[in-house]
Formats: C-alpha cells, sequence, structure tokens
C-alpha cells in the first residue's frame, strides 16, 4: 500500500509521522511546495525508524507529483493555517487554488486514489474536491467531524472525570465554530447516557467549548492546531487500508440524507477498503434537524464564494 501526504507542514508532517509509526503503508510519499521541506522531515521521520520500530519507507518530494504515482489513499493539508482572528471562511480564495491544482496533480499520477481533505475551510475544500475532479462521492472524504468529535469527547472526559475512550459521542454539521454541532443527547459513558451524570450547566458548557476547540488552540498557540488534526487524518488513512469500518463523522456529499442536496457535510459514516461505504442515520429531533439544516445553509453561503472565484 501507498499513501501520500500533500503538505509537509505542521499537520501533514504529524498526519505523516502517525501514518509511518502503525505502519499502515509500505511506501508514505511526504509532499511540499517549499524546497527540501519535506526531504528534510522525510528524513527525519525515517531516522527514527530504528527508534520506534518501524520499516515504512518515507520519501519527500518538492512538488514531484511522478512521486506519488499509484497512491492508494492521499490525504491534502496543503494551503493557509488559520491565524489568530481569521475565520475558515477568509480562507477559501487562496486555498480553493492549492486544493483544485493538488487535485488535478495527484489523478494524473493515482487515478485510484481516494482522497482525503484537512485544508480548511474543510467543508467548502471537500466540496471543491468532489465538483472538481468528477471522482465517485464514496473517494473524496473531509476530516473535520473526526476531529471535532474527539474534541468533544476530551471535553466529555475532562468533566466526567473519566477514560475518553470510554466515551462514544459525536459531532455532526459543519466544521465551523458556528456550525458544527455536538450531540450530547445521544453521547455515552460505557453505553449510559452522559447526560445523566451532567448538569444541564455542564452539558452547554461542553458544548461551546467543543464548538470553538479550535478557536481556543489557534489564540494559545498563534496557528491551528496540528496533533490531533494529524492524528485525525491517520486515523481515517487506518481504518481505509485496515478495512475496518470504522464509524467516523466525516464531511461527505449527501444526496437527501439528514434532508440536504449538493453539498458536503458531516455525517456518521463507516470507512473502508472503498472509502466511505455507508451513511447512518442518527434520527435527529427536530431541534437538532433544525441546527443541521442552519449549518448547512452557513456552509452553503461558503460555497457560494467558490463561484465568485
Amino acid at each position: 500500500m501507498k499513501v501520500t501526504v500533500v503538505g509537509a507542514g505542521a499537520v501533514g508532517a504529524t498526519c505523516a509521522d502517525n501514518i509511518a509509526r502503525k505502519e499502515l503503508c509500505s511506501e508514505l510519499v511526504l509532499l511540499d511546495i517549499k524546497e527540501g521541506v519535506a526531504e528534510g522531515k522525510a528524513q527525519d521521520m525515517m531516522q527514527c525508524a530504528t527508534l520506534l520500530g518501524f520499516d515504512t519507507k518515507i520519501v519527500g518530494s518538492t512538488n514531484d507529483y511522478s512521486k506519488t504515482a499509484n497512491s492508494d489513499v492521499v490525504v491534502i493539508t496543503s494551503g493557509l493555517p488559520r491565524k489568530p482572528g481569521m475565520t475558515r471562511e477568509e480562507l477559501i480564495g487562496v486555498n480553493a487554488g492549492i486544493v483544485k491544482s493538488v487535485c488535478d496533480n495527484i489523478l494524473k499520477y493515482s487515478p485510484n486514489a481516494i482522497i482525503i481533505v484537512i485544508s480548511n475551510p474543510m467543508d467548502t475544500m471537500t466540496y471543491l474536491a468532489l465538483t472538481a475532479t468528477g471522482l465517485p462521492k464514496n473517494r473524496i472524504i473531509g476530516m473535520g467531524g473526526t476531529l471535532d468529535s474527539s474534541r468533544f469527547k476530551y471535553q466529555l472526559s475532562q468533566h466526567l472525570g473519566c477514560s475518553p475512550g470510554d466515551l462514544n459521542a459525536v459531532v455532526v454539521g459543519g466544521h465551523g465554530d458556528t456550525t458544527m454541532i455536538p450531540l450530547i443527547r445521544m453521547a455515552t459513558w460505557n453505553s449510559v447516557p452522559v447526560t445523566d451524570f451532567l448538569s444541564a450547566e455542564q452539558q452547554e458548557k461542553i458544548v461551546k467549548d467543543t464548538m470553538v476547540g479550535g478557536a481556543t488552540l489557534t489564540a494559545l498557540i498563534g496557528t491551528s492546531a496540528w496533533y490531533a488534526p494529524g492524528a485525525a487524518g491517520a486515523a481515517l488513512v487506518e481504518s481505509i487500508l485496515r478495512d475496518e469500518k470504522k464509524l467516523f463523522t466525516c464531511c461527505v456529499a449527501l444526496d437527501g440524507e439528514y434532508g440536504q442536496k449538493d453539498i458536503c457535510l458531516g455525517v456518521p459514516v463507516t470507512i473502508g477498503r472503498n472509502g466511505w461505504e455507508k451513511i447512518i442515520d442518527f434520527k435527529l429531533n427536530a431541534d437538532e434537524q433544525a441546527a443541521f439544516d442552519k449549518s448547512a445553509a452557513a456552509v452553503r453561503a461558503m460555497n457560494d464564494v467558490l463561484k465568485t472565484l
């Protein structure tokens, strides 16, 4: 198996590091537009091989897409990161051109690849990748909800004083500070509803803190987070290459599911060797569906910006 990660910045390098450590593929290509960066980080990771006990071959490339040929999965992280005070919407103009160019170049050499989009604004970049490439919809996956759900579990664990691994909790909707929907009604702690253990005030705080999780880290660090986004991308790669059929929230093309069409939005899906394989209907209540529809409207407004570029 072969995987390419486009963008050797903090998110891309972290994603590649996780993929290599888990030996998810025999060859991993790290590609970047900046001279020497991908090659340097690839060498640095390869020098960990004997220390960490992995045998994945890691190759760095400065914009030479021929080295990515025959990739099974391609993770796109390239684009400008968010800076303090910057919204994901403000990134559209620059990152749309980058993502479209990456998709065009990747498919020249890997026409059968499954594409995972991490670049922000993620929902709109996923929609762009789908419409620009014309690939079957199951081969275009936006990572956002996978990360948001992990952040949701973190917030829950802090209030419950438990292991995040004992929690099931998902975030649906857009990957944005005002568009994501943490489904706290459905969250469980080893099958018991978390609402049995949390006050209304705690529940409200957990939801709000989850929604601004990315912005909180951007304010603290001075740029976008990278450890959890990179790990989330690698988790999707693992479920694809190992055909795990795991359930993740991912940004995928909707055709009537959850009451929406002609949009890519975060919903629960199974991830396996064919990409995303099945959308799971969580049967939202009236309030949750209204929030989902509002989220879809906001994402559509961002998608409309693509028409002006």
